[in-house]
């Protein structure tokens, strides 16, 4: 194991490790670390020039805004201007995987806003992310901890194969509980807009603030990270497949080599493979995904076939984020 990797418990953690990790932090250094989503990568979230290192780490835009994660309420009233439907869903859905947007206060640095007025900011919940922004005293700036475009990390490897000596520690708590992103809400206005579905599902937020709409407009959208660039692709094509559908592949590169394709949902896909991943309902499916994305363009495959999902709960962010892997073959 590679000494950059240190092995934590995930609901005891270490507060030797802990406190190591927040010295780090406190230093300008980058941590990865285990949240119930995915992996971050975080750094001082009120320290521009540690937002720069997490910009320059994973070759991401700079205009690509980075979420705040804090370890209370009353932190997120002290960086943003907290609204009536912010406020609910708050006391509703914190700790877990729901971000917010909201009109910042200057005390959040224009880099981890990627220049924006507003910033977005999440509370997670795993005991290890809570643990080390208690003991570091800020929040923390942590987009997922790989490279910019690639499929998110679910695992301390996953981190390691993508960004290696760019991280100072990687804290290994283990699998994530989610395996996709937090959903992402504005609610800047009297509106709640959906900016990115994830972990949260959209069902949830109406039953409690009885309505959520689309955003209306790129200048909207763009307050959320993972909407504008290129996102969660494997290194191989990924081609999506819905049950029923004849298969038709785009391009020739697909029929003239030996190719290794992989269905990754609950049917039988109609034709044969040389490797499958089936999971039994879209919970595991958001789960697995990224992690089977990295397995198989391990494995050798020269292209990835992934079913579909329906879009209800949890299976409207592994449309989103097949999606965008996949360009919309």
């Amino acid at each position: 194991m590679p000494d950059t990797i240190v092995r934590i418990d995930p609901w005891n953690p270490d507060r030797e490790l802990i406190a190591r990790a927040a010295v780090t932090l406190s230093e300008g250094g980058l941590v990865a670390f285990p949240t119930e989503t995915v992996y971050g990568l975080g750094g001082n979230g009120l320290d521009p020039e540690a937002a720069r290192r997490i910009y320059r780490a994973k070759g991401r835009p700079s205009e690509n805004p980075l979420i705040l994660h804090v370890a209370s309420p009353a932190e997120a009233d002290s960086l943003a201007d907290i609204t009536p439907n912010a406020e609910k869903l708050i006391e509703h859905f914190w700790p877990g995987p729901l971000t917010i947007v909201l009109h910042s206060k200057a005390i959040v640095p224009l880099t981890v806003r990627g220049g924006l007025e507003t910033v977005a900011i999440r509370m997670p919940a795993h005991p290890v992310a809570l643990a080390l922004i208690e003991k570091a005293g800020f929040p923390i700036a942590a987009p997922s901890a790989n490279r910019s475009g690639r499929p998110s990390p679910t695992d301390a490897k996953s981190v390691f194969e993508d960004l290696g000596g760019s991280v100072d520690l990687i804290l290994d708590g283990g699998a994530t509980r989610y395996g996709v992103e937090s959903t992402v809400i504005d609610v800047t206005g009297n509106d709640v807009v959906l900016l990115r579905p994830g972990g949260m599902s959209v069902e949830d937020l109406i039953s409690v603030v009885g309505s959520v709409s689309s955003p209306d407009g790129e200048h909207v959208l763009k307050r959320s990270p993972g909407t504008r660039f290129r996102h969660y692709a494997p290194g191989i094509p990924l081609l999506t497949w819905r049950e029923g559908e004849e298969i038709r592949f785009a391009g020739d590169e697909h029929g003239k080599k030996r190719r290794v394709i992989s269905y990754m949902g609950m049917r039988r896909f109609p034709e044969e493979t040389l490797r499958s991943i089936y999971f039994e309902d879209p919970e595991n499916y958001a789960r697995g995904l990224f992690s089977a994305m990295r397995e198989l363009e391990r494995s050798g495959a020269e292209v990835i076939i992934a079913e579909w999902p329906e879009v209800e709960g949890v299976g409207r962010a592994i449309q989103d984020r097949l999606r965008r892997a996949s360009g919309g073959h």
